[in-house]
């Protein structure tokens, strides 16, 4: 072969590896398309963490519901416990606060509010606190005197008292009759009750007519979930920071949606914009533990330092809920996890879940 022929020849594959398309992402249809992982002993120590020998009586330790791995838009590990089935749509608690963050994301994109609004603006007994905005319930910022104790404190719990005594048949309002602690935006203060008004406000965003199917025909919908509830209380708000359900499967749909930048397929379903909002840590008053985004959990703290799991890469996020729910966004090792739990004890932890679960597909992609 000449020189010249040679250099030709060089050329033409250096163009075709430039115009070759990049490798075709995958995305589910009605079903995740699945890949399972091998066994291993990365694996074996994974299902040893997660699905301990359960007592259905004693409600103590790990206790697993399911747990479900996504890698590059492949299911690739599912398993499920005690009563909970592939088709179950499963209470999520607090994951509730980033779907509903979402379903907020797809209104945003269609120019329905902006994140320095008052919240006032789309819920008139806000009117007391004229100050907050929206992005300061989405930071758990607004600044209002609520304290967010359980059932181990239920005497001086907002969050028990809006859901399931005198505020339980309206929420937010319920909520905005809350004192003023600090000035909005200035100090974190984690609040289902923030949450529950900015569902309220929803309703004033897109309209009384629109507001009782908005989360599916915005995000449900597009994403073929088909499993979803979302309870509302007496004056049909959506109990937005604890009372929606669905199947692991469909909440994966989620966690690839964030994953991949609010990008479903083609369509940019939620701007580039709102999920670097997500995904930006609140600089004020946030504890070591806890590092809030715009209704996210985040990995990173605003001054660039890692997070509270420390095997995990630091642009993990994640939406946590109460008794082990969560759906954990990997983006740089293309993962989302889900897992549904039933624990009550604080014996799970995060950070040992994400670290088996990484090590798990590492090690299946070694062998």
């Amino acid at each position: 072969m000449s020189r010249g022929l040679f250099i030709c020849s060089a050329l033409v594959v250096v163009l075709s590896l430039i115009d070759a398309p990049a490798r075709a992402e995958t995305w589910p249809d009605a079903q995740w398309q699945a890949r399972p992982l091998q066994p291993s002993s990365a694996l074996n120590d994974l299902e040893t963490y997660a699905f301990p020998p359960r007592d259905e009586e004693e409600r103590k330790g790990v206790r697993t519901d399911a747990l479900l791995i996504i890698r590059n838009g492949e299911l690739v590990y599912e398993r499920y416990a005690g009563v909970t089935r592939a088709q179950t749509p499963h209470l999520i608690w607090s994951i509730s606060k980033s779907v509903l963050a979402t379903v907020l994301g797809v209104a945003f994109g269609e120019g329905r509010f902006t994140l320095d609004d008052p919240v006032m603006r789309f819920y008139a007994p806000f009117s007391a606190h004229p100050e907050v905005r929206i992005q300061d319930l989405l930071h758990w910022a607004s600044g209002l005197d609520w304290q967010e104790d359980y059932e181990y404190a239920p005497l001086n719990s907002s969050v028990v008292a809006m859901l399931y005594t005198r505020g339980r048949d309206d929420m937010a309002r319920f909520t905005a009759g809350h004192s003023v602690a600090s000035a909005p935006g200035t100090a974190y203060r984690y609040s289902s009750g923030d949450s529950t008004v900015l569902a309220a406000a929803l309703r004033g965003m897109v309209g009384e007519t629109q507001y009782a199917s908005y989360p599916w025909t915005a995000l449900f919908d597009p994403l073929g979930i088909m499993s979803a509830t979302w309870e509302t209380d007496a004056t049909g708000t959506f109990v937005g920071s604890s009372y929606a359900y669905m199947t692991a499967r469909d909440l994966a749909r989620i966690g690839l949606l964030m994953q991949r930048d609010g990008r479903w397929h083609e369509r940019q379903l939620l701007p580039v914009a709102w999920v670097n909002f997500n995904l930006t840590p609140f600089k004020f008053g946030t504890p070591v533990d806890e590092v809030p985004g715009g209704h996210w959990w985040l990995n990173k703290t605003a001054d660039g330092k890692r997070g509270p799991w420390p095997d995990a890469p630091t642009d993990t996020f994640a939406g946590l809920g109460h008794w082990g729910q969560a759906l954990y966004v990997i983006p740089s090792a293309g993962l989302v996890i889900v897992r549904y739990g039933d624990d009550r004890d604080g014996t799970y932890a995060h950070n040992q879940l994400l670290k088996r679960a990484l090590k798990a597909v590492a090690e299946e992609g070694t062998q």
